[in-house]
């Protein structure tokens, strides 16, 4: 019997993650279960001995620990290391090791757009850990320009100066067209409910030459991004692809097992 879960906010109760693994569980026959688990900032490091004292066999780390978790982990791949952030923990008997599939999650969900950043421009909202893995995969596939903008100005400049990019603040995207060729949302919020002012902000802006904006949200029933792409005629994808293709690097992390991305993605779009 393994159990796996995930420790986040509040926000780990409206996860798709726990239906979504203990589908694939089932079917690939794997006797097991998947928990979300609400977790107060100040008890971060708690929830992460608890893994060991709990016997969970991995565990996915959502807003907003994806960061406050890796000092209370025993090793760190590589890219999690660079990237400074983890959402995916495997437990070894005591060792703890954290991982980031954010990232190849992102290039497999490029890849499936047939969008090649080599050379292009980018534009990325977020000051999180999955702005982290999307600006280093930009990087890493050599995007010319990558423009950082968030909410939290402090945290987005701190994400140009750990992989690379240019902080730009919100309030300068109304000043004139933005040549941007990918626009990505790596924050959380979509819906114009969630945040109005960065609504606003998206939907003044004037990009010149965009050919692809990817919202890593998914589920909103109103999306201001897929507005700002409907408006410019410009192709839109939201984060089911990313998840589905992050899923199955998980999976095979946690338990050896390779399960195909678009048969996640088939199930998540399903339920």
């Amino acid at each position: 019997m393994m159990v796996f879960c995930i420790l986040g906010d509040a926000r780990a109760y409206q996860s798709k993650s726990p239906a979504l693994f203990s589908r694939i569980l089932n079917r690939v026959g794997i006797p097991g279960g998947y928990v979300p688990f609400k977790v107060d900032p100040a008890r971060i490091g708690e929830a992460v001995h608890s893994l060991r004292v709990l016997n969970i066999a991995g565990a996915n780390v959502t807003v907003p620990y994806k960061e406050a978790v890796m000092p209370y982990l025993d090793v760190l791949s590589e890219g999690a290391n660079i990237i400074g952030s983890v959402n995916t923990i495997v437990r070894d008997n005591d060792i703890l090791k954290g991982y980031n599939t954010n990232a190849i999650g992102f290039m497999n969900a490029l890849r499936d757009a047939g969008f090649e950043p080599s050379g292009k421009s980018a534009l990325v909202f977020g000051s999180g850990g999955v702005a982290k893995a999307v600006t280093f995969i930009l990087n890493w596939l050599r995007a010319e320009t990558i423009l950082v903008a968030g909410r939290n100005e402090e945290l987005a400049r701190e994400t140009v100066e750990r992989i690379r990019g240019r902080f730009v603040s919100l309030d300068s995207l109304g000043d004139g067209p933005l040549a941007a060729d990918i626009v990505v949302n790596a924050t959380t919020a979509s819906d114009p409910v969630e945040a109005p002012d960065l609504a606003r902000v998206v939907g003044a802006m004037s990009l010149s030459q965009c050919r692809l904006i990817l919202d890593l949200n998914y589920g909103r029933r109103h999306n201001f991004w897929q507005d700002k792409a409907q408006s410019l005629d410009t192709p839109f994808m939201d984060g089911l692809s990313t998840l589905a293709h992050q899923a199955a690097k998980t999976f095979a992390l946690w338990t050896g097992v390779e399960v195909d991305p678009k048969e996640i993605l088939d199930d998540l779009k399903a339920h």
